[in-house]
């Protein structure tokens, strides 16, 4: 998928993207000349829907059991963001050229971050 707009105050924009099944990643190149390999199972955890990020700060849940999930679509949403399909069902939630910038720059923070987070509750990634 090929993007090439700045728009709806998106200060960052992809200029391809990819979906990697091999490595279960989506993989963003930008403007700026930075390529992230998002993880799959963070795009899901971290979703910006209100199913996973509540509507009022202090609401978000947290997602375990999505370390087999895949990309079943990717939608473009105008010229500022895509809506992903999850193999779950999962399909709310638009991901805006920011919160992909986002997600990409700031991946191994929000990974170690969820890993935490998934210890704490005594959960684990795997689905079984």
């Amino acid at each position: 998928m090929n993007t090439s707009s700045r728009s709806f105050g998106q200060d960052h924009s992809p200029t391809e993207i990819r979906l990697n099944r091999d490595n279960k990643t989506l993989d963003v190149d930008f403007d700026t000349g930075e390529t992230f390999s998002i993880r799959i199972e963070l795009l899901r955890v971290e979703s910006p829907s209100a199913d996973v990020q509540g509507h009022a700060p202090g609401q978000k849940k947290l997602v375990s059991g999505k370390q087999d999930v895949a990309i079943t679509d990717i939608t473009p949403i105008g010229n500022y963001a895509i809506k992903i399909k999850f193999s779950d069902g999962h399909d709310s939630g638009y991901f805006t050229w920011n919160i992909l910038y986002r997600y990409g720059k700031n991946q191994d923070q929000l990974w170690s971050h969820y890993l935490s987070e998934l210890k704490a509750a005594n959960l684990t990634k795997d689905p079984g």
